[in-house]
């Protein structure tokens, strides 16, 4: 019993960790997304920023959440597109207007 308990924790320690990067690389993706944002925040604003998730994984950049505009997420991936060591960005990103959102109770 304390086998199999304790091959599930290792397991879930192992499934934790990024092992297909390596700690600079995980610094690198640190140091992406900490630009991104700010590149977002200082290009678009921040009330538009707050409702954008930014990761990266391996210089892969994905952008997730909701704008208020096709401008804004247009915007936002050219911000992300500028930063160094970004390789390439993934723009998942929701147009939902303003007045859609006020509708909806957003």
């Amino acid at each position: 019993m304390r086998g199999i308990v304790f091959s599930m924790l290792l397991c879930a320690l192992f499934l934790g960790c990024r092992t297909n990067e390596s700690p600079e690389g995980q610094v690198d993706d640190l140091q992406i997304t900490a630009q991104v944002k700010s590149k977002l925040a200082s290009d678009i604003g921040i009330s538009s920023v707050t409702n954008i998730s930014v990761n990266s994984t391996n210089g892969v950049v994905t952008l997730s959440g909701q704008v208020d505009s096709v401008d804004i997420k247009t915007k936002a991936e050219a911000a992300a597109k500028s930063v160094s060591k970004v390789v390439q960005v993934v723009d998942t990103l929701q147009v939902i207007p303003k007045t859609a959102q006020s509708a909806n109770g957003l």
